[in-house]
């Protein structure tokens, strides 16, 4: 009767645990860019976690190069759905597949998608996918099963340099409220204009790294190599009944006119042995 006394009292401190990680609070992400390394082990652990086809990614690491040799530096960004508190995705769905849960998580029900891809195209973050193998639209959930178990998100577990961090942003004692106080004025988000209001942070890394338009490109070239042009465009004695010929006449020649042709055929009918 004690054994079954402690035992019952264990699991409940188990259930408090876990409703508190996963219950109800306003669950957010961060990512300290200065740390990011660009190892992108975060990208696999999601992949594999949440069996996401090839092809298709959850969450996805970029790069950009900023400077000019030899001052340059690469600066890698992690991103993935911002599970926004306004989402465009949850109000333009028509079956409420993408709806909240207690904590805040824009989560998805593949099982009431009609794969539409409404929410595809209202999402401004491009965080949201179509399964090809169940038709479906899918995205990054926190790993919601996850923390339904009071487990942390897949790609926090795997960073190396814990530049993820992830918590209850309401809780003024998570770690995430504490590196977001530490770092007003340097706490950023994606698109601020879209009035989304983004739960998903970045620190540090600078403008360019979130803003596409404030990296600098050299004029002239691309993301490769310099940008050449053709000194005209297209050849304009080159007709459509010349790319069929050439194979026979061996190219296209400057000599020959479309009258040559007629002459052509007149002097090999005068050829001996000719047929």
């Amino acid at each position: 009767m004690i054994l079954f006394t402690h035992y019952l009292e264990l699991s409940l401190n188990i259930i408090i645990i876990i409703k508190k990680i996963g219950g109800n609070m306003k669950l957010g992400f961060l990512v300290d860019l200065n740390l990011c390394m660009g190892c992108k082990g975060c990208e696999i652990a999601c992949k594999v976690e949440n069996e996401v086809p090839l092809s298709s990614w959850r969450l996805r690491v970029k790069y950009i190069d900023i400077g000019t040799f030899p001052d340059t530096s690469r600066s890698f960004t992690p991103l993935r759905c911002n599970h926004c508190e306004s989402a465009p995705c949850e109000r333009i769905c028509p079956v409420s597949a993408l709806h909240y849960l207690d904590n805040g998580i824009v989560n998805i029900d593949s099982s009431r998608c009609i794969g539409c891809a409404g929410c595809m195209m209202a999402c401004p973050y491009g965080a949201i996918y179509m399964d090809p193998e169940s038709n479906t639209a899918d995205k990054c959930t926190y790993c919601a099963h996850r923390i339904e178990g009071g487990l942390m998100p897949a790609c926090v577990v795997a960073c190396p340099v814990e530049a993820n961090i992830f918590g209850d942003i309401e809780d003024e004692t998570s770690q995430i409220s504490h590196y977001i106080t530490a770092h007003q004025g340097d706490v950023q988000v994606r698109k601020p204009e879209k009035h989304t209001d983004p739960k998903h942070f970045y620190v540090g890394g600078g403008n360019q790294t979130l803003n596409p338009l404030a990296h600098e490109r050299i004029e002239g070239y691309g993301l490769f190599n310099n940008i050449t042009h053709l000194k005209e465009i297209g050849d304009p004695h080159h007709s459509m009944l010349d790319r069929f010929l050439a194979p026979i006449f061996g190219g296209h020649n400057d000599h020959l006119k479309n009258e040559s042709f007629v002459d052509m055929s007149n002097d090999a009918s005068h050829e001996e042995g000719g047929h």
